[in-house]
C-alpha cells in the first residue's frame, strides 16, 4: 500500500477541497481533512482504511476508524473512489477511477495498477437476464522471485 501520504498544506486542502465539490461531497472537516490525505499531492493511491487511519493519526487527526470506513464509502458512493476486494476479505481504495488492472503483491498485500495498454480481454460470458455488466476488476497476483 502507498503509505507517502500528502502533508496536509493549504495546497493539499485546496486539492482535496476540489476534489470532493465535483462530486458534490459536502465537505465536512474529516472529510475534508481525508481528502487531502489522499489527492493532496496529486498523486493517485490505494489505500485501504486501516492505513488511511494510521495516516491520519499521524497528522494528529482526530477520526476514527468507522468514520475513516464511512467516509471511503462515500467518496465511492460519489464516484471519486473505487473499491478493490481482495479474496473477498480485504478492501483497498483506489483513487484512480478509470477501468484499470491492477497488482496485487502477495508478498507484501499492496496493491499498485497494472498496465491496462497491455491487457486483452477477448469475450466476456453474456450477463444473466435482467442484468447488465457494470465493471469488471482484473487482480493479477504476483509475487517477488
Amino acid at each position: 500500500m502507498d503509505t507517502n501520504f500528502a502533508d496536509i498544506t493549504d495546497a493539499a486542502l485546496q486539492k482535496g477541497a476540489h476534489w470532493l465539490s465535483r462530486a458534490q461531497v459536502r465537505p465536512t472537516r474529516q472529510r475534508l481533512s481525508l481528502a487531502s490525505l489522499l489527492v493532496g499531492d496529486g498523486c493517485d493511491r490505494h489505500v485501504t482504511a486501516e492505513g488511511l487511519f494510521m495516516a491520519a493519526k499521524e497528522r494528529g487527526e482526530s477520526v476514527s476508524l468507522a468514520t475513516v470506513y464511512n467516509t471511503l464509502r462515500a467518496f465511492c458512493e460519489a464516484g471519486l473512489m473505487n473499491e478493490i476486494t481482495v479474496d473477498g476479505q480485504k478492501s483497498y481504495f483506489d483513487t484512480c477511477t478509470d477501468d484499470h488492472p491492477h497488482f496485487f503483491w502477495e508478498d507484501t498485500q499492496d496493491l499498485s495498477d497494472a498496465p491496462a495498454s497491455e491487457l486483452e480481454i477477448a469475450r466476456l460470458p453474456a450477463a444473466p437476464e435482467g442484468a447488465e455488466i457494470a465493471r469488471v476488476d482484473v487482480i493479477i497476483r504476483v509475487r517477488r522471485s
